[in-house]
């Protein structure tokens, strides 16, 4: 399906509305034989067949996240959430990312990272569904899943916008050709409402969770995950600048409602598998199909593995991400006690570590798929060494990670990249380990300390730490929550959020982004020079997006504040 990028909500539903106006699929009632298409359907069709239906609801899973990278299509902005903050780099500027860091953003110059319009076009077929649903015959279990799950996306799309911009317009039925397009903006407290009050419907026409053949469709502990969410940043500094308990006390409970459905577990097998296979920690997922290889890139390996194995690097690990990974017995590197040398960074580190990053000296892959390598004397060992196959010296040089690591997570190695894509490759909406930061956050600012921390060490020792946290309260538990998050759920798109909604950017977004320098020495050992790799500039404006130009030229929106 092709991209039509009409920079408007009104240009989006005017095409919404006339696609559907005029036959939906292209149909053609007046051609001389008035044959009926045989790769088309007709409106009247579509809400007549509950076939049909359901091939409208799938298009409207295009809200979600992908492991396709699809170049830089405005709603699927995945990988690139993690190098327009702290965690990362990108070399190539996909998405505009450098727009993003260097504090230049605008409401004219947002290209790619914008998502308004095309949500806003998600949004109008969302109501165009759920204003037809019901009238669909066939079988009423079947059209009330539908129902549940076009209500589950209409209110995903909207967290993302508010995310992303606060307040915006709440459209809950379809525009036409007459619609006045100028609605106001609701505020953001309103439309998290809308959004939760949503999400409880769709629970209750959604099952519990889905297999086989209907894996990665929508469940009801996908919209309870999505509620928790929700509920959590509404209750955030960002949003909640009084810390008015009552929205803690919510996003609690809404955690608690997910947690209690007692239908996953912290998954306990080789952790890498987590983020590559179905597993009993996943709530909800979104597959992506098998495409040929120079297509669209189901390739998340293709992407962000190191040059000298012909990967690109592209989302690259910042040391500022490295730095916080403690060490084994769970002790920030800071920690005078925990033994980290600066000049040994990879010894002795968390287990997640281990598992998420390819740092200088670690294996990479099945050595059958990098036998170019053996040949040419080295080995899978990843080598960011000045000189080595994967440094600015090595192989394939345009695509060498700038900061010298590589992302671990989310690649699988049990496939050749190079030469074949894969099949239903998941990227994970919500997974159980984050309902527990979640909950172990918002126990936290309800009072609750020894639940946050028991929470807090659940996650830790799934990950092989097995000493328990000491008895944090205050800043210290806060401090140890958003860096728990910081690990547990770095490349997942949570990061850019998490230090917007804590109203901390100002200062994580404002420190340069490093990297090291890796020198090989004479007599074997390596120094380790830690480097600026990018100047990071944030303003306060930039908690939010801008509304894009070409919208407030159509509308009487108010602008974000600093935008104007």
């Amino acid at each position: 399906m092709k991209n039509f990028k009409i920079r408007s909500i009104k240009n989006k539903i005017v095409l919404a509305v006339f696609l559907m106006v005029s036959g939906l699929f292209w149909s053609c009632s007046d051609d001389i034989l008035d044959k009926v298409p045989l790769d088309s359907y007709t409106d009247a069709s579509v809400w007549n067949d509950l076939k049909l239906t359901e091939a409208f609801v799938n298009n409207l899973y295009n809200v979600l996240p992908t492991t396709q990278h699809n170049w830089d299509t405005a709603t699927n902005r995945t990988w690139a959430l993690s190098a327009s903050c702290d965690e990362a780099y990108n070399k190539f500027n996909d998405y505009n990312s450098s727009i993003i860091n260097s504090g230049a953003l605008t409401p004219d110059n947002m290209n790619e990272f914008d998502i308004w319009a095309p949500t806003y076009a998600i949004i109008q077929n969302c109501n165009i569904l759920l204003s037809k649903i019901d009238h669909v015959p066939g079988d009423a279990q079947w059209r009330n899943r539908l129902k549940g799950e076009g209500t589950f996306l209409r209110a995903y799309a909207y967290f993302k916008l508010i995310r992303d911009y606060g307040g915006v317009p709440l459209v809950k039925e379809p525009f036409d050709l007459n619609s006045n397009f100028n609605v106001d903006r609701s505020s953001y407290d309103a439309c998290a409402a809308f959004i939760s009050d949503e999400l409880d419907k769709a629970a209750t026409m959604l099952p519990l969770d889905q297999s086989g053949a209907n894996l990665g469709r929508i469940t009801k502990a996908a919209a309870l995950a999505l509620k928790s969410r929700t509920l959590l940043y509404a209750a955030s500094p960002q949003w909640n600048p009084s810390n008015d308990l009552t929205k803690w006390k919510k996003a609690s409970d809404a955690a608690k409602a997910v947690i209690d459905l007692n239908a996953f577990q912290l998954y306990t097998g080789n952790y890498a598998d987590l983020f590559t296979t179905a597993n009993s920690e996943i709530i909800a997922v979104r597959l992506s199909s098998k495409v040929p290889q120079w297509s669209a890139f189901n390739g998340v390996e293709m992407f962000n593995s190191p040059s000298g194995f012909h990967g690109w690097a592209s989302f690259a690990p910042s040391q500022n991400l490295i730095d916080a990974f403690g060490t084994a017995d769970g002790k920030d590197i800071t920690d005078p006690t925990s033994g980290y040398d600066p000049q040994k960074p990879y010894k002795n580190r968390d287990p997640r570590f281990y598992k998420d990053i390819v740092y200088d000296g670690r294996s990479y892959g099945n050595p059958a798929f990098c036998q170019d390598r053996y040949k040419a004397g080295h080995s899978n060992m990843a080598e960011f060494y000045e000189g080595g196959l994967d440094s600015p010296q090595g192989w394939d040089t345009w695509n060498n990670s700038a900061t010298r690591y590589t992302f671990r997570k989310y690649c699988d190695t049990t496939f050749n990249y190079n030469t074949e894509t894969q099949t239903n490759k998941p990227y994970i909406i919500s997974r159980l380990a984050e309902i527990y930061l979640n909950y172990a956050e918002a126990q936290f600012k309800t009072g609750n300390d020894a639940t946050a921390l028991q929470y807090l060490n659940l996650i830790r020792k799934r990950a092989g730490i097995n000493n328990d946290l000491p008895a944090l309260s205050g800043t210290a538990l806060e401090n140890k929550i958003y860096n728990e998050r910081q690990i547990e759920l770095c490349f997942e798109g949570h990061r850019y959020y998490d230090v917007r909604r804590w109203k901390i950017a100002e200062v994580t977004e404002n420190k340069p982004l490093m990297g090291v320098i890796i020198t090989k020495n004479t007599n074997g050992t390596k120094t380790y020079t830690y480097t600026k790799v990018q100047d990071r500039v944030f303003k306060p404006q930039h908690y939010l997006l801008p509304i894009p130009r070409t919208e407030m030229n159509r509308t009487s929106l108010v602008q974000n504040p600093g935008y104007n």
